[in-house]
């Protein structure tokens, strides 16, 4: 993912970057993985202000996100990458074969066109999912479970890799971005890293369509 750097034409502009957009191949959004978000704009139930500097910013839409992968043996080819606003990594449409669309956070390589299965007997390639017991050590991986079923909960923004350095006794030892190493014993994840997005904020308004005020 590249990033759009503008020259210092004025104090606001220096350090400015923006994202490229480049790898994003489609500007409309599946409407049936869409859903409302409400917002509250710093109020409680009262009306009344209860946390400053919220409200504004533009409207966005929820894009249902598939942290699970649950659909296993059946393959699934990537129609397009996507903008998500609630997200700083990019995610993928899958058309899957018996008709079914989701999202999925789009790693990186992951390009249009591009196969994607999830299951114990899935191949170690982007996009695809798989228990850690069947990922071989050292692999980068992302979209961790912490309870089995539950769906992914670590290693979800835009650049982070969790590392599987070691398997010991059915358990997973895994190295955070942080550094932390964790053992896990039953998690679902997708093989390499999801994709890098780091935009610096200059003006006051491009803060302010993310809802700062």
């Amino acid at each position: 993912m590249a990033l759009r750097k503008y020259k210092p034409t004025s104090p606001g502009r220096r350090f400015m970057s923006v994202s490229a957009f480049d790898d994003v191949t489609r500007a409309e959004p599946e409407k049936s993985l869409l859903e409302p978000i409400k917002r509250k704009g710093g109020r409680n139930a009262y009306g009344r202000i209860t946390t400053r500097h919220q409200g504004g910013g533009h409207k966005r839409r929820y894009r249902v996100i598939d942290f699970k992968r649950l659909k296993d043996g059946v393959p699934a080819k990537v129609a397009a990458i996507e903008y998500d606003p609630n997200r700083s990594a990019r995610i993928a449409l899958l058309h899957y074969a018996d008709g079914a669309k989701s999202y999925i956070l789009a790693p990186a390589r992951l390009r249009v066109g591009a196969t994607v299965e999830s299951g114990p007997g899935a191949d170690i390639k982007p996009g695809n999912a798989l228990p850690l017991e069947n990922i071989p050590t050292g692999t980068l991986v992302h979209n961790v479970e912490l309870k089995p079923g539950k769906g992914g909960q670590l290693g979800r923004s835009a650049g982070s890799g969790i590392q599987l350095v070691a398997k010991d006794e059915g358990q997973g030892v895994l190295r955070l971005p942080s550094g932390e190493l964790r053992r896990e014993t039953r998690m679902i994840s997708w093989t390499r890293r999801v994709f890098i997005c780091t935009c610096g904020l200059s003006r006051c308004f491009q803060n302010h369509w993310s809802s700062a005020r």
